[in-house]
């Protein structure tokens, strides 16, 4: 078995502490999770998604015709990479650095990934990206001409800064929208994509592919509360308490002597100072993300959480470098000196 790497539970389960994960500190959203436990889950939902479709339609203000619902944004990744295999590709662009399933999919399907886009028949993107919460950095000439993929799991997470793309170039490409995050409500899976201005014979591709209800009734009202003004006002009111997180947590690591990198999100990428055992760490309940797997070794994916994780952070980490062989303290105070 291929195993795959993801922050949040494990085999020790939920960790009491976890940074891992990008899932919104402040959530879960009170109304979307309220819609969630009062799901009916003894019916199917309707196999057309018709309701659901026009309301994600109008929050967007593009035709319902150009929602496609996905199970995860897992999910339509393999869904839309078995689709440009099927009609000949070859070839994938992937960022430098990425979430795993791009090319995951890509290696599923037999497409060889590139770090360009000019000759590939797939190209993706994500902005802010993963797992350096900035933008992105490789973008095709204008208008693509492969279909291009833009990832938008975090535009929600935004703490500053604005999308690279405009209005009239977000309307030609394939926008993945996956609000689970945003609300703090990572376990339910469900996902939706805008299609680009006249793509409707790859949507009916896409369609195709699809499996029968792939969204459950609880991802339904996960998503019927997401597009509520409410839950928006929730997330807009949610941005402003992770930015004095972040503030104080950056801080934090950086007084251990952390590098902490710059991202314009409620995430953030960082060399940890030595002795830094994820391990260990990760058996006194606080789990971090390795960035190994995303091209970033030394390096570990930190999500913001709130003051009382951060002081557990901190505790554990003093602890670390209490534990360190005096040897490794002499070392370490000579470099500083």
């Amino acid at each position: 078995m291929n195993a795959r790497v993801h922050g949040g539970p494990d085999a020790l389960g939920v960790p009491r502490f976890d940074f891992s994960t990008n899932s919104n500190a402040c959530g879960p959203c009170p109304e979307a999770l309220a819609a969630v436990r009062q799901a009916d889950a003894r019916c199917y939902p309707d196999a057309s998604y018709s309701a659901l479709r026009q309301q994600l339609a109008a929050f967007h203000g593009v035709e319902p015709q150009r929602v496609l619902l996905a199970g995860s944004a897992s999910e339509f990744i393999f869904r839309i990479t078995a689709c440009v295999a099927q009609q000949g590709a070859h070839q994938v662009c992937l960022p430098p650095h990425a979430y795993g399933d791009y090319a995951q999919a890509a290696r599923a399907w037999g497409l060889s990934a590139q770090a360009t886009p000019h000759t590939a028949q797939l190209v993706w993107a994500c902005e802010p990206s993963s797992p350096l919460g900035g933008p992105h950095q490789a973008w095709p000439a204008w208008p693509p001409r492969a279909p291009l993929v833009l990832d938008r799991a975090y535009e929600p997470l935004r703490l500053r800064g604005a999308a690279a793309l405009t209005a009239g170039q977000l309307e030609q490409v394939w926008q993945l929208w996956t609000p689970n995050k945003a609300l703090g409500l990572t376990g339910v899976r469900a996902a939706y994509v805008i299609a680009p201005q006249g793509a409707p014979a790859m949507v009916a591709a896409l369609e195709r592919l699809c499996p029968s209800w792939p969204v459950g009734a609880h991802g339904v009202a996960m998503l019927q509360a997401w597009v509520q003004p409410t839950a928006q006002a929730w997330l807009t009111e949610s941005l402003h308490t992770l930015r004095e997180w972040k503030a104080r947590q950056m801080a934090l690591l950086q007084e251990l002597g952390w590098d902490c990198l710059p991202s314009d999100t409620s995430f953030f990428c960082a060399r940890p100072a030595a002795n830094c055992d994820l391990a260990r760490l990760r058996a006194a309940g606080i789990k971090l993300r390795d960035a190994t797997s995303f091209g970033l070794p030394g390096h570990v994916r930190v999500s913001v959480q709130p003051p009382a994780s951060q002081d557990a952070l901190k505790a554990a980490l003093r602890a670390l470098l209490d534990r360190s062989p005096p040897s490794d303290a002499r070392e370490r105070q000579e470099e500083k000196t």
